[in-house]
């Protein structure tokens, strides 16, 4: 193994902090700042210190080795990138508020790349020509950037990021299939190798377009995604991918519509506990504004509205709530008593699913004080969109078997795509096929996020004591603790030079003037795999190696450690 130098604490940029920053909400947030991994700039945006720095470069150089193993080939496209592209695919308008947008000094429009589909295809563009030169498997590892609403969780959710992004180019879709699956295979590889506990569910494709999707998640408290695992058959999913099957009811028998007075109830809970009837039973018709016009979202009254859903289905429209102004002017919307049996041509009637033909609900009577029962839907109102937008529940059934989903938080560290030919519609990539005649090429697009992957597996290894980093990416193999004065820290040094000396990577606590137990809860806190100590035996030549994750400890003598560690 090549000589590793040793990384002195007395010359390491890396001040530890014993208390939590006040902003601090996660637990990686927390510790990546009081280890001294990462310092906030601004908001959303991080520098990364020398130790960070090391976490971060493994993170890559273990995705870099396995994209290398799939035939994928590395570039670097720029960051700053013109409008044009971004146009033709129509995701200059798509990506809403999230899009850095600038202008040049002579006026010229610009983004900051948030994901580089368009880019990748004008490259392969200008670059194959023919079918001779196709599939081939690009990559990057390169800063991104999104103009997060409420940057928060350190940098689980920043406005800037590091991520690999690669792309597939197939001339047919049985090699795009292939191209998907070499990626779904190097992604477990690399999750495995890094260490992280991570499970595979159906997704959706977002503003990235194209049709398979699946994304890499990592359960964790501090997780953004809620994902759905069956405990029956093999169905996973992000709970966003879940749709609900559409069945009609017979309801013929169900009398005619009845209006009812029901004062003082103008929320679900107050109208099922005055009528003695379950939520359920209910109809709750949710006020939205779609790029100002007004759209109601029917769902049962014992299910919430997923928002993320309605705005998905409505993009690239802006989805806002209603507010008291939109009220003005607008008899025919009772705030508290809405019903979609008397909203009229002037406001669009999404539902979900079980809201289907034929089912029968309690629901506002467009007048104030008054509900409506028997209302039928098919019958009394009309829908002009079926979407699934509730909230998955736990219990909910299993679209495959129809068990009770359990539900779980989750970090996303990977995401995998079919795009199709979304990306070379728009841009007309084609090259010559073997007839002589072109070929329109299909896509793939594949991410990893190399910085999310270190938030996560802080998340997931941290214990009460601080970091805990497994070996591949942590950023040294050993942390030599010199628990003393001259001759620990004489010995420590040496016995640092020596592991150093067989390739060892060591991070040696060298400081003077800084008591035993700093330095102990300093190496808890930085969370090296393997702590060894110079500490009272030291004269004797006896050291002890602890096990920052077990916790185990024993004592060696020097020529032990070392063989021990080199092993």
């Amino acid at each position: 193994m090549a000589n590793a130098p040793v990384q002195r604490m007395s010359q390491l940029m890396a001040k530890t902090l014993r208390d939590d920053p006040a902003d601090a909400e996660v637990l990686s947030h927390k510790l990546l700042v009081r280890a001294g991994y990462v310092r906030r700039t601004a908001a959303g945006i991080w520098s990364w210190l020398p130790l960070g720095k090391k976490v971060l470069a493994n993170v890559e150089r273990v995705v870099r080795e396995e994209m290398d193993a799939i035939g994928a080939q590395e570039v670097l496209l720029p960051a700053l990138l013109p409008r044009e592209p971004y146009d033709a695919t129509g995701r200059w308008d798509e990506y809403g508020q999230e899009l850095f947008r600038l202008k040049d000094r002579k006026g010229g429009d610009y983004l900051l790349g948030p994901t580089h589909e368009e880019i990748f295809t004008l490259l392969v563009k200008d670059q194959c020509t023919s079918y001779k030169d196709l599939p081939v498997i690009l990559y990057q590892i390169q800063t991104k950037f999104r103009d997060e609403a409420r940057p928060r969780a350190g940098i689980l959710r920043g406005r800037e990021f590091l991520m690999k992004d690669s792309y597939s180019f197939d001339l047919a879709d049985e090699g795009l299939d292939q191209s998907y699956a070499l990626h779904r295979q190097a992604y477990q590889r690399v999750f495995a190798r890094l260490g992280l506990d991570y499970r595979i569910v159906a997704a959706t494709a977002g503003a990235m377009g194209g049709s398979k999707s699946e994304e890499f998640l990592a359960p964790a408290e501090a997780g953004e995604d809620t994902f759905a695992d069956c405990p029956n058959c093999d169905f996973a999913a992000n709970t966003e991918a879940i749709a609900y099957t559409l069945q009609p009811v017979d309801g013929s028998a169900v009398p005619a519509l009845e209006e009812i007075p029901t004062p003082d109830t103008p929320t679900i809970e107050t109208l099922a506990a005055s009528l003695g009837v379950p939520a359920s039973a209910t109809l709750k018709n949710l006020l939205v504004k779609v790029d100002g016009e007004i759209v109601a979202v029917g769902v049962p009254g014992d299910r919430e509205v997923d928002m993320g859903k309605v705005e998905a289905h409505f993009a690239p429209a802006t989805v806002e709530m209603v507010t008291e102004s939109d009220f003005a002017g607008r008899p025919d919307l009772v705030r508290g008593y809405v019903g979609p049996q008397g909203l009229g041509e002037k406001v669009t009637y999404i539902a979900d699913p079980r809201v289907a033909p034929g089912t029968a609900w309690i629901t506002g009577a467009n007048k104030e004080n008054t509900h409506a029962k028997n209302v039928v839907a098919g019958r009394d109102f009309e829908v002009d969109a079926y979407v699934d937008v509730v909230v998955v529940q736990e219990g909910d059934p299993c679209p495959k078997c129809g068990t009770g989903l359990k539900l779980d938080r989750a970090i996303e560290i990977g995401h995998i795509f079919q795009l199709g030919r979304k990306y070379a519609d728009a841009l007309k990539l084609d090259v010559l096929g073997q007839n002589g005649k072109p070929v329109r090429v299909t896509m793939g697009s594949y991410g990893i996020g190399v910085s999310r992957a270190v938030a996560a597996l802080a998340e997931q290894t941290a214990d009460e004591q601080g970091l805990c980093w497994p070996k591949e990416i942590a950023p040294a193999d050993v942390h030599v603790v010199a628990a003393g004065k001259a001759l620990q820290t004489e010995l420590a040094l040496d016995v640092a030079e020596k592991l150093a000396a067989a390739g060892v990577r060591v991070l040696v606590d060298d400081r003077a003037g800084v008591s035993p137990g700093v330095k102990f809860t300093d190496a808890e806190l930085i969370g090296v795999p393997q702590i060894l100590v110079a500490g009272r035996r030291s004269a004797e030549g006896v050291l002890e190696l602890k096990d920052r994750k077990t916790g185990e400890r024993e004592e060696l003598s020097v020529e032990d450690a070392i063989a021990r560690l080199t092993a």
